[in-house]
């Protein structure tokens, strides 16, 4: 007799019990998407990064969790009207400190919320560096745009089979503990999947990490943001499976209005969670209005001009550090002032008959 056999004689029950099916809750109805946003109302804020942060494990360190610029800038948002961020976190930082990470998260939440200001979430992300460490984190580059932002797994997803067991605990851990926070508006599954070359390998984790997301029983709608038209794939399954849908467009006022056109057919709630980009022609005085009045969220990249160094462009590297004639990203410098003062009075403006 084999071991097998006597192994499931002596315990029938252990041998021949299925496994208990995985609860997956659906995806939101259109119904429960739209009171969703009548509830919410118009959201409009900034992807937003504290100025003495680099990237987002500086951002979420315990020995760099800078509550005091937190406050300080999020006080200058909400002078602004803005009411929601969009704050990148990081899997590393919660697997060295997964109490005092969450700890963190809350202390964040506290400060945004006694400023009126909600919280979108974002767990992954393909853009920039694709290794990382815990620990200090390198100094700016002068001049180069996101010189020590760093992707969230990168490519150590495909080097450390044994990474995704880390990664679902990382996600449901933290879904599951802000399950049911008022202050968090909605989560920001996957940053830009598909990007840095990745294209259509970077669907197996965006598929799993929204199969995580439904196996808890969240009070807040999922989302990942479509950003390139080119993959289809990856975009089908973004759209079929958030509950609201949220994209990303640095172009001008025609191509924008194109890409709303297009999205509005899905009939969902709209958030625009990547906006403006001064030298693309995607401004606050074109595009916020265009988002306000077809009552689509406004988040633009970036608030206080810092180590992220995202006030220079994308792809036009300024090495001895000046100041860029044409800021990219960003709306104040890090005492507060703002780079453009009649941006600012718009701002006001847009947001003071609203909620």
């Amino acid at each position: 007799m084999s071991i097998l056999v006597v192994t499931c004689l002596g315990a029938l029950e252990s041998c021949f019990d299925s496994p208990k099916p995985i609860v997956q809750n659906p995806r939101w109805t259109e119904e429960h998407a739209k009171d969703w946003g009548k509830k919410t109302g118009w959201l409009r804020g900034s992807n937003f990064n504290p100025s003495t942060a680099i990237n987002q494990l500086e951002t979420w360190q315990a020995e760099s969790f800078d509550t005091v610029t937190i406050d300080r800038e999020l006080g200058w948002a909400e002078g602004l009207g803005l009411n929601v961020m969009r704050v990148y976190l990081h899997h590393l930082a919660w697997e060295v400190d997964q109490a005092g990470f969450k700890k963190r998260l809350n202390t964040y939440l506290t400060i945004s919320s006694n400023h009126g200001i909600k919280t979108a979430f974002v767990f992954f992300d393909d853009c920039w560096n694709p290794s990382y460490k815990a620990g200090k984190q390198p100094d700016p580059k002068p001049g180069v745009h996101n010189s020590g932002w760093v992707r969230d797994p990168g490519d150590l997803l495909f080097k450390d089979t044994t990474l995704i067991i880390t990664l679902e605990g990382y996600v449901k851990d933290v879904l599951s503990t802000f399950k049911d926070d008022q202050r968090i508006a909605f989560w920001d599954l996957y940053n830009e999947p598909g990007n840095s070359g990745y294209g259509e390998k970077s669907l197996p984790l965006l598929k799993k990490v929204f199969e995580w997301g439904r196996e808890i029983d969240l009070s807040q709608p999922l989302s990942s943001a479509v950003w390139s038209i080119n993959l289809k794939e990856l975009n089908k399954f973004q759209i079929e499976n958030s509950d609201i849908i949220t994209y990303h467009n640095y172009e001008n006022p025609e191509k924008h209005k194109a890409a709303i056109d297009t999205l509005k057919k899905y009939n969902r709630p709209l958030i625009c969670s990547e906006y403006m980009a001064r030298r693309n022609n995607s401004l606050f005085t074109n595009i916020m209005p265009l988002l306000k009045l077809n009552n689509i969220g406004a988040i633009n990249w970036g608030l206080v001009s810092g180590k992220s160094n995202t006030k220079y462009a994308w792809d036009e590297p300024m090495p001895d550090g000046s100041e860029p004639k044409l800021w990219f990203h960003e709306i104040f410098r890090t005492d507060g002032t703002p780079y453009k003062q009649e941006e600012v009075e718009l701002i006001k403006i847009l947001t003071s008959d609203v909620k």
